[in-house]
């Protein structure tokens, strides 16, 4: 039953949406808020819906045709981006756009290894591919979980233009060994006992890689200077990733901060090197992220648990050059896993709990784009009022989903739009296993859980 106040709003939102009849019907008012902001950050409220992740791959066509953008910066790996990244500028290394993707193999692969990521990456290529001249569009990730994935990459890197340095670089490196490339038991080890920690060694090697730079990255010009790039990102990743895993059994907001801390340095850093190249030109990045990394920390409960994220750390550092938009849903299907590591299943999302954003959207009944610079005193001052928000990531338990996927946010200060697609799909993984199935029987499940 609907509440008073929710009746009030709901008439008071009414004044300030453009409705959805179909996809594109986004466009427009999304571009018309974007303006000429340097920073769109892209959201989605689960790691596992294809309409999340079909529109704002269609927005970000549109970003780079019409408004110049040039680079896509993901939650995703830095040396498996990469990859994508060189295959979406014409290196021939792969033979398609789901070899490409292949770098992806750790859990949970179907965040990138989808058929709305393949499709994306195809059409870049293409793109870029016509384009005469100019600077590449490019796909890079921005997250630190490759701990492993980068040492080798950095290793590579370091046999083809100094072996020496590769020999002691191995050396450090080797440090992690005894961990069987779990850093989650490395983390555990370090965490209790300080003289297992590869702290000093990592950060050793960062050291040595950027005292050589100016020698290695003249060798062969731009093509040195990418290369070289790649791999001092990889090595300050190391760093960040050993920190991560040694402070993860210290609690959450510590990590928390670390990570989203070091994706906003990744995307600071890309920024600078491809300005130095652009001729003039202003870098301009499609950042595509969950909704709890880019709507702003600051209002959420999250952030009052002193938690940072990419979303206020942008605003902080680039101001009114950021601009980050939000997805919600009421009800549909989500592709997501009972526990970490464990297999992707077809699941039934619950409808929004009563009194959350995503309830008092269904009621508005119809999909919308909500463009939250635009309200009105009234309609704003109701919208930074704390109400529930929904977040689904790769693991998604709707028996307990109150305590697992809500928090409070008040919406007007998180982000500077929002798009409500009341019903929608689950996203469809390249490989499907025997929990993926479209007959599968969706249980019901009791409200008020």
């Amino acid at each position: 039953m609907i509440s008073s106040g929710e009746r009030d709003l709901m008439s008071l939102l009414q004044e300030s949406i453009d409705q959805i009849h179909r996809p594109t019907d986004a466009h427009e008012p999304l571009l018309e808020s974007i303006g000429d902001a340097r920073f769109v950050l892209m959201g989605e409220a689960s790691h596992g819906t294809h309409d999340f992740y079909a529109m704002r791959a269609e927005l970000t066509k549109r970003l780079i045709e019409e408004r110049d953008f040039t680079a896509v910066v993901a939650e995703a790996d830095w040396p498996d981006a990469y990859r994508v990244n060189r295959y979406v500028r014409g290196f021939d290394d792969d033979a398609e756009a789901a070899e490409a993707l292949a770098g992806f193999r750790r859990f949970p692969q179907w965040m990138w290894r989808n058929t709305v990521v393949v499709d994306f990456v195809r059409w870049l290529r293409d793109f870029n591919a016509r384009r005469s001249g100019g600077t590449a569009r490019g796909f890079y990730g921005m997250d630190l979980y490759s701990l492993y994935g980068s040492m080798q990459a950095v290793l590579a890197y370091l046999e083809k233009v100094d072996p020496e340095a590769a020999r002691r670089a191995r050396f450090r490196y080797s440090c992690f060994e005894d961990f069987a490339e779990d850093p989650q038991t490395y983390g555990y080890a370090a965490g209790f006992d300080l003289e297992r920690s590869c702290q000093a060694a990592v950060v050793r090697q960062l050291v040595e890689l950027r005292r050589a730079a100016a020698d290695y990255r003249r060798r062969d010009g731009r093509v040195a200077e990418d290369e070289y790039f790649y791999a001092e990102q990889n090595a300050r990743l190391v760093q960040n990733a050993e920190a991560y895993y040694r402070q993860m059994f210290e609690g959450r907001v510590s990590t928390w901060n670390l990570r989203d801390r070091h994706m906003v340095e990744t995307l600071d850093a890309l920024v600078q090197y491809l300005d130095r190249h652009s001729n003039g030109a202003r870098t301009k990045v499609v950042v595509w992220a969950h909704n709890s990394h880019v709507g702003d920390a600051r209002a959420t409960e999250m952030g009052d648990g002193g938690e940072v994220n990419v979303g206020q750390l942008c605003r902080q550092r680039w101001g009114g050059d950021v601009v980050n938009v939000g997805f919600s849903t009421y009800a549909g299907t989500v592709t997501a896993a009972d526990n970490w590591g464990e297999d992707a299943q077809l699941m039934a999302v619950r409808p929004g709990l009563p009194g959350s954003y995503e309830s008092i959207f269904h009621d508005v009944g119809f999909d919308f784009v909500l463009r939250l610079h635009k309200l009105n005193e009234e309609a704003a001052a109701e919208l930074r009022r704390p109400r529930l928000q929904r977040a689904i990531g790769v693991i998604y338990r709707p028996r307990s989903e109150r305590m697992s996927h809500y928090f409070n946010a008040r919406l007007a200060a998180q982000f500077d739009a929002m798009i409500h697609l009341d019903q929608t799909r689950a996203l469809e993984p390249l490989e499907r296993g025997a929990a993926w199935t479209p007959q599968r029987e969706f249980e019901t499940y009791p409200s008020g859980v």
